[in-house]
C-alpha cells in the first residue's frame, strides 16, 4: 500500500480520505497507479537494474551487520580457543582466522596468500581452524591434523604438516595425512591413538558450531578483525580487509 501511495503522490493522484488521518486508495486509483508503474518501467528498464544494485548493497550491508554481531557474540571461541593453532604474531594487532578444508582447491591457492601475509605483515595474528565440509576424507584428514596439534605445542610442526598436506597432490585422507606426519618426524602411533580422543571430537565440533553461528557454508572462510570474508578473494582483498580492521580504511 505504501508503495502504491508513493506512486500516487508522484503521479498527482488524490487519495480518497477516510476517518481521522488515514487515507486509502480506491480500486480505480490502484489500477491507474499500476498502469503508470508498468509504463514507466517499460520505458525506463534501467531503473530495475538500479533497484537490484541497491538491493544487493542493502543485503550485503545487512549480512555484514549479522556477521559482526555473530563475531562479537562468539569472539572468545573464535580468537582465543585452546583448540586452535596460532601462527604469525601471537600478540598481533589484527586477528586473521581461516576456516579451511584440506581437500578444498581454493584453500590450496589461498595458502600462498596466507604465507605472503605472514611474511609481509609482522603484526598479523593467524588462527587456523579445521572445517572439513567436503566429505569423509576431509574429516579423516582434519582428525589427523588435530592430533598433530595435540602432539606439537609450539605449532611449528603443525604448520609444516599443514603446508605439506595442503600442497600435496591427490585427495587428503587419513592415510595421506599420516604419511605427512611421519615424513616430518611425528609419532604416528600416538596420532592413531589421539584420533579417537574427545579432544579431537570436541575440536571439530567447536569449529562446525562456530561456522554455523557465523553463517559459513564453504571454504576458505575468514574472520578478519570483526568482519567475515567468504571465499578465496585473493591477496589484495585480504589486505584491504586487514587494513579495514587495523585502521578503518582499505589503505592504512
Amino acid at each position: 500500500m505504501r508503495f502504491l501511495a508513493r506512486f500516487a503522490l508522484a503521479a498527482g493522484l488524490t487519495l480518497g480520505a477516510t476517518s481521522g488521518h488515514a487515507q486509502s486508495i480506491t480500486d480505480a486509483q490502484r489500477v491507474e497507479i499500476q498502469k503508470i508503474i508498468r509504463n514507466y518501467l517499460v520505458q525506463h528498464p534501467e531503473v530495475l537494474q538500479e533497484a537490484m544494485t541497491e538491493l544487493e548493497k542493502k543485503q550485503a550491508a545487512d549480512e555484514a551487520l549479522k556477521h559482526q554481531a555473530a563475531v562479537k557474540d562468539n569472539a572468545e571461541t573464535i580468537f582465543n580457543s585452546t583448540r586452535q593453532v596460532v601462527a604469525g604474531n601471537p600478540q598481533g594487532d589484527v586477528n586473521f582466522v581461516e576456516f579451511f578444508d584440506y581437500n578444498c582447491g581454493y584453500c590450496k591457492r589461498a595458502l600462498l596468500d596466507m604465507f605472503e601475509l605472514m611474511k609481509s605483515d609482522p603484526k598479523i595474528r593467524i588462527v587456523l581452524k579445521e572445517f572439513p565440509v567436503l566429505g569423509a576424507s576431509s574429516v579423516e584428514a582434519a582428525r589427523v591434523a588435530v592430533a598433530v596439534r595435540m602432539q606439537d605445542k609450539t605449532g611449528k610442526k603443525y604448520m609444516e604438516f599443514h603446508q605439506k598436506l595442503m600442497t600435496g597432490r591427490g585427495q587428503a585422507d587419513k592415510a595421506r595425512a599420516l604419511a605427512v606426519a611421519k615424513e616430518i618426524g611425528l609419532d604416528t602411533a600416538r596420532i592413531e591413538r589421539d584420533i579417537g580422543s574427545d579432544e579431537v571430537r570436541l575440536t571439530l565440533e567447536e569449529s562446525l558450531k562456530l561456522a554455523e553461528k557465523l553463517g559459513l557454508n564453504g571454504t576458505p572462510s575468514y574472520v578478519i578483525g570483526n568482519n567475515v570474508v567468504v571465499g578465496a578473494v585473493g591477496l589484495d582483498k585480504l589486505r584491504e580487509s586487514i587494513n579495514t580492521a587495523r585502521c578503518g580504511k582499505v589503505t592504512c
